[in-house]
């Protein structure tokens, strides 16, 4: 005679808990690396190459607080290679004030935002050796940036008073990664004269910086996420 002996049904293996890392920031930037030999000319006269776009985009990003820049009218070395990514807080007190009084983040506003950071950033890439062509001031080029568009209503309507300060200590670690990201730069612009290529560990550094920048950027000046920025360059 067979018996049946009755077992517990088994347990589904618990999911693993959600990752908080880089990966789920809701901000991501891939630069294309230039592969290949490089335009030696136009790399050894940028600096004077991307005064004219710089000076677009300084006139559409005069008074814009970021740190380790210098307003638009004063651009320098620094702010025209393209360390930073300032340019999309044009709309940040709008953006503050409709949040706090009316948890409301306009899609155009976010959209005029974001397409602004995306020409700074093209402006940057090629004024840091990212890129040999143009920036374009529309087109999206080698430069691959996303921002999710927030739902205001999740959005903690305080929180923007003080990001600010709660995003301090990544203006601090910027400041060290910027030095460095120039002692790079000049040595990477001195390998591209002599070899024709970009060293692609300093493409990755400096894309990374740029990453890290845009990531506190939208945290605590596009307010477009609550979610503390990871200190990380991936």
């Amino acid at each position: 005679m067979t018996t049946f002996t009755h077992e517990p049904p088994t347990e589904p293996p618990a999911e693993p808990p959600a990752s908080s890392g880089p990966g789920d920031y809701p901000v991501s930037l891939t630069i294309d690396y230039v592969d290949g030999d490089r335009d030696r000319l136009t790399v050894f006269f940028r600096f004077l190459l991307v005064i004219p776009i710089s000076i677009v985009l300084g006139a559409m990003t005069t008074g814009i607080w970021d740190p380790g820049v210098l307003e638009a009218e004063n651009y320098n070395w620094v702010s025209q290679v393209g360390f930073t990514t300032s340019g999309s807080s044009l709309l940040f007190v709008p953006a503050l004030l409709m949040i706090l009084f009316r948890q409301k983040y306009p899609r155009w506003w976010f959209e005029f935002n974001l397409e602004l950071l995306k020409f700074s950033t093209r402006v940057n890439a090629y004024g840091s050796l990212l890129a040999d062509k143009y920036p374009s001031t529309d087109e999206e080029q080698s430069v691959h940036l996303t921002i999710e568009y927030p739902d205001a209503t999740q959005l903690n309507r305080y929180l923007p008073l003080v990001k600010w300060l709660l995003a301090i200590p990544h203006y601090i670690v910027l400041i060290v990664l910027y030095f460095v990201a120039i002692f790079l730069l000049i040595f990477g612009w001195l390998a591209i004269l002599v070899t024709g290529r970009f060293p692609r560990w300093i493409h990755d550094y400096i894309v990374g910086v740029t990453r890290w920048s845009i990531r506190v950027q939208a945290y605590s000046l596009i307010l477009t996420t609550d979610k503390y920025p990871p200190f990380s360059l991936d």
